[in-house]
Formats: structure tokens, sequence, C-alpha cells
């Protein structure tokens, strides 16, 4: 791949929180229009690693560019214009317990963008159909609400801005096998329905069995360092032991 062909390129990058070293000397460029995973332990910096792409957290040293944007030179204001890019589907769905679930799809589109009442409508209905949420759980709090129509609302509000790149913070973790398939086949009909955008997708996981189903790279981070990354076909046939390890878990 040519440069142009990667959304974030990571070079060197440290991070430390008092004297534990979170992130060490981690480099990575993942591609557009592609399903790439992080897999790893618990504690081995994957989330950390999330929040820098967000610009949330600031590293060390390194350096980090999105879409040829390094993120040291923006100013907070313009952290603010550039989270944008991103959705982000969190680990529990993180909805407003106090908005129906048409009204959580709707929040990002009503604060920033200039729709109107009636083309807000018909964007919040197209991204529900897009998700596949029966439109009648649009009324329904999110307490009413399955895991897996939590889900789906939340993947719906997170695309409601047409972002170029979706993140996913543990999406399965507490679901039920038959939900957890939901959410993953969820995922890959997103990224599918985005291709022709180039839409980026990237998934923190411990989820073995579906990271290699789903993914078209797997980076395995160990001890904030990526220890593997490759195409998915090659990760199955890794000789790291480490990756070894995490596979037959």
């Amino acid at each position: 791949m040519n440069d142009n062909q990667y959304s974030i390129e990571v070079t060197n990058l440290k991070k430390r929180f008092g004297k534990h070293q979170v992130i060490n000397d981690l480099s990575i460029k993942i591609p557009k229009g592609k399903i790439t995973t992080i897999l790893g332990f618990s504690g081995a910096g994957k989330s950390t690693l999330l929040k820098h792409f967000l610009g949330l957290i600031k590293p060390d040293s390194g350096e980090i560019y999105v879409d040829k944007l390094e993120l040291s030179s923006l100013e907070d204001s313009d952290l603010i214009i550039f989270r944008r890019k991103f959705g982000m589907l969190f680990q529990y769905a993180a909805l407003f317990d106090s908005l129906t679930a048409f009204d959580n799809i709707a929040f990002p589109i009503r604060e920033f963008s200039d729709l109107n009442n009636q083309e807000i409508e018909e964007k919040v209905n197209s991204l529900i159909q897009a998700v596949g949420l029966e439109s009648h759980s649009a009324q329904k709090f999110p307490d009413e609400l399955s895991g897996g129509m939590r889900k789906r609302v939340g993947l719906a509000r997170a695309l409601a801005l047409n972002p170029s790149i979706m993140l996913y913070d543990e999406p399965t973790t507490g679901l039920d096998p038959i939900t957890t398939k939901m959410v993953n086949d969820l995922i890959k009909k997103t990224s599918d329905d985005g291709s022709d955008r180039m839409l980026t997708s990237i998934i923190i996981s411990h989820d073995v069995k579906a990271s290699l189903e789903i993914s078209d790279y797997i980076a395995f981070l160990e001890k904030g360092e990526i220890v593997e990354y490759l195409p998915v076909e090659d990760f199955k046939k890794s000789e790291n032991p480490n990756v070894l390890k995490f596979l037959t878990l």
C-alpha cells in the first residue's frame, strides 16, 4: 500500500502513566476501507491506544496522523471538529437513559448539523433501517430495549454524522452468543455498506473467533507493543508464541 491508502499512521508512540509504561514505542498503519482488529489481553494498552486515535490522550513522544493530519498540531477547538471524523460504538452502547432510541440517534444530528426537523426524521429513520432496528422500537427508552437492540441504536447514533472511521470498543462484551453474532454481522454489514466511501473500521477486542471471521487485518498488542500485525489469513498461521497462546484460549 502507498501512504495515501492509510487512515491512521502511528510512529514510535510512547505513553507512561506514573511508573507504568502503557504504550511502548508502538508503530502501526491502519488501511482505509478495511476492518482492522486490535487483539490483546487485558491491560495490554488497547483502550489507551484508541484514546490516542481520538486525541483524548497526548503521547509522551511519537506521532499520530489521521487522514494525514498530525494530532499534536491541533488546538482543543480543532480537536472537537476533528473528532467528527469518528463514529464510536461503546462497550455498553452508552445511550442517554432519558432519551428514546429515536432521540438518541437524532442527538448528534441536532447538535452538529443544520438539518430541519423533517430532514432529521428522514435521516434517523434511514439509520434505523440501516442497522435493522424495528421501527416500533424507536420510541422506546434504553431500559426497554434488549442488549442487541441497544447496540443497534448505539451504532445508528455513531453513523449519524457519516464518519470516515468507525471505532468499536469491545463491542460484544457481556452479550450472549446469538447477540454476539448479530453485532459482528452488523459490523461487517456496516463496513460493506460504507465501502463506496472507504469507511475504515477499527475494533478493540478479545473475541478471537469473531475477529478471525470479520477482520481484514489483525494486530496483536502485548505490553504496549504491536508484536504481530498481518492480514487475517496470515495471522491465523502466526508462529509468534504469544499469539498462539491467545488463539488457543
